[in-house]
């Protein structure tokens, strides 16, 4: 599956140590990530991670093109709720394409935990369910 990892400054952090704990899962897959974050997390667990510019330099419309071409699978995308962001109508917008393409999305790590627990069962596997995207 491709993953897409983001995370608001405030919770790139939390990022990197969900990265270090799910190291062994993550490394199955293909991920790519905004780039401070795909940095961060590259740094920390050694995985193979496509980064795109920055949150602030379009990294974020990247991944949104690329979710809006059916390149993405999952989209784990830590938010600072508490700070507001001038990136927000950026956020909204990749948000509801997700919503539209049947994208799952984890805003926060106990919703992380259960998707990266399901990818690990399989029960996230597009060939086994049905998707959205193919109808």
């Amino acid at each position: 599956m491709n993953i897409a990892l983001i995370a608001h400054d405030a919770k790139k952090e939390l990022m990197v140590q969900f990265c270090i704990a799910y190291c062994g899962i993550l490394s199955r897959h293909t991920l790519c990530a905004t780039g401070t974050t795909g940095k961060l997390v590259s740094e920390a667990t050694g995985l193979d991670i496509v980064r795109y510019l920055s949150g602030s330099q379009g990294g974020d419309q990247q991944i949104t093109a690329r979710i809006a071409c059916d390149e993405i699978d999952l989209l784990l995308f830590f938010r600072d709720p508490m700070t507001a962001k001038s990136s927000e109508p950026n956020d909204m917008d990749m948000l509801r394409l997700c919503d539209i393409r049947g994208i799952p999305v984890a805003t926060n790590i106990a919703t992380a935990e259960v998707l990266i627990h399901g990818l690990e069962r399989g029960d996230l596997d597009w060939r086994n369910i049905v998707n959205p995207r193919n109808r």
